[in-house]
């Protein structure tokens, strides 16, 4: 792959300043691009994604040491080509002001809200899903006019480069820069005066990034996670809820903001469900090592992390089920087979942290009112899963519980849709990408107020006791009376 320059790596902080600055002059020679204008960025990243999805397959599988080619192109390549359509397709609504209405007292006017690019927007970028989550949120800090800065994970050194080669033959450094760098170019990368930062990560390192940002008071959008439930109504078929977790939780082998984190089931339905998990992994996974449908955990320091998890677990008491249908030597391998753990209590680490592995909790309850429950007293997750064939339970919990986004009857496909808002609440995020809400999220929503020839104001002002005030306070006096309480 060729490109016109050398890609953006190991920035000091005065370099990354400068690429800032670089940005904000061009921001400011053209703050508002034409609709023409950000259909060509567009389509120029677009383009850029089917002539090189190839590189880019082979640099995730490189990073990861193994990564489905089918799971690159469902849960990376191809969403973010349908995120780019939709943006597209209705990019000449969103730029289009809106009309609003105006009290009485100011007519006649108008009044509308106009969308006008931030400026500048700063990405920092996961590893768990380099390309998706790096170029979604930049597909639409270009559909609302931005310019924009990436730092990609040092995690995903070969997706990094091979993005920021990519883009840097496509975009100038000014339109879009791709910075590559250890966690001190992350760090600077974080604390430069963005006019809006978007990060993905976990809680803990999404604190650490607020407080960088509150130092310039750049607005967040926080994507960060937690522990997604996934709770299975007692009269759901067990086997059709086994077949759509084991769908969610196997990909990208558990490695997903989004992924089903734990279950809650009936507990004289436990057994049956995990047998039913059990079989459809078995199914869909006949082997653990040797299979390349199967992902690998990332580096070393996670697969530590997770095999620590059912260690602890298994000490504290919990019945440890390995998915390993041919019990092959795994010891020196990345990969770690699908595991469910039952009869967890919530000292269990397992309980305690976002998973981000291959690890399937099984949490027993008695009555749904107490799985509801159960889920209430956690802190808030990215996600909730409920599987019912009841749309007035499923109501229920969708209107009695907290979650940035729910699916009923499957697991992550909210993601995976364009038209609805995605985000956290709470400990899980802040602020919304994707949809409408996600082009809103990269402007600023200007309020405007404009009037003709006639000044109203002219007639209400002192002195205050002209008739024609008095008329006026008259008729609002008729349109504000009391209700009934």
């Amino acid at each position: 792959m060729s490109s016109a320059r050398s890609p953006l790596a190991g920035l000091s902080p005065s370099e990354l300043m400068d690429v800032l600055a670089s940005q904000r002059a061009a921001f400011a020679d053209a703050p508002y691009p034409s609709l023409a204008e950000r259909i060509k960025k567009l389509d120029r990243l677009h383009n850029a994604i089917i002539d090189h999805r190839d590189a880019i397959i082979a640099a995730v599988d490189q990073d990861f040491g193994g990564r489905s080619t089918a799971e690159t192109l469902m849960a990376e390549i191809f969403p973010l080509l349908e995120g780019i359509a939709y943006c597209r397709k209705n990019l000449t609504r969103w730029m289009k002001p809106q009309r609003r209405s105006v009290p009485l007292i100011l007519a006649p006017a108008s009044a509308t809200v106009h969308a006008q690019p931030l400026g500048v927007v700063g990405i920092v970028v996961p590893w768990n899903f380099p390309v998706f989550l790096g170029l979604s949120p930049l597909t639409y800090a270009l559909a609302a006019g931005n310019r924009v800065m990436m730092k990609m994970s040092e995690f995903a050194p070969e997706t990094g480069k091979v993005i920021a080669e990519i883009l840097s033959s496509v975009f100038s450094d000014d339109e879009v820069a791709v910075v590559n760098g250890d966690v001190e170019t992350a760090t600077a990368f974080t604390q430069l005066p963005f006019d809006h930062l978007v990060f993905t990560g976990s809680t803990n390192t999404g604190r650490v990034v607020a407080r960088a940002a509150a130092d310039n008071l750049t607005p967040l959008t926080l994507e960060l996670g937690g522990k997604s439930p996934a709770i299975i109504h007692p009269d759901f078929p067990l086997k059709e809820a086994a077949r759509r977790i084991a769908f969610g939780k196997s990909i990208n082998a558990g490695q997903v903001c989004v992924s089903p984190d734990y279950i809650l089931c009936r507990k004289d339905q436990v057994n049956d469900f995990a047998k039913a998990f059990i079989d459809e992994i078995t199914t869909n996974y006949p082997e653990v090592d040797g299979n390349p449908d199967y992902t690998s955990i990332i580096n070393e320091r996670q697969l530590a992390r997770l095999r620590q998890y059912i260690v602890d677990a298994e000490a504290k008491g919990a019945a440890v089920l390995t998915i390993n249908p041919k019990g092959e030597e795994l010891s020196g391998s990345s990969k770690l087979p699908m595991t469910v753990v039952i009869d967890v209590n919530d000292d269990m680490l397992v309980m305690q942290e976002e998973i981000f592995g291959p690890i399937l909790p099984i949490v027993a309850y008695d009555d749904i009112d107490d799985a509801v429950a159960y889920v209430n007293s956690k802190p808030r997750p990215l996600a909730l899963y409920y599987f019912d064939w009841s749309d007035r339970r499923a109501k229920d919990v969708i209107n009695g519980t907290h979650s940035g986004g729910v699916c009923i009857n499957d697991t992550m496909s909210h993601v995976m849709t364009d038209d609805i808002p995605f985000g956290g609440v709470g400990p899980s995020g802040v602020g919304q990408y994707h949809g409408k809400e996600g082009f809103e999220t990269f402007s600023n929503l200007k309020g405007v107020v404009s009037k003709g020839r006639i000044n109203s104001t002219a007639f209400v002002g002192a002195p205050w006791d002209r008739p024609i005030f008095r008329s006026l306070t008259a008729m609002q006096w008729l349109r504000f009376r009391r209700r009934p309480s």
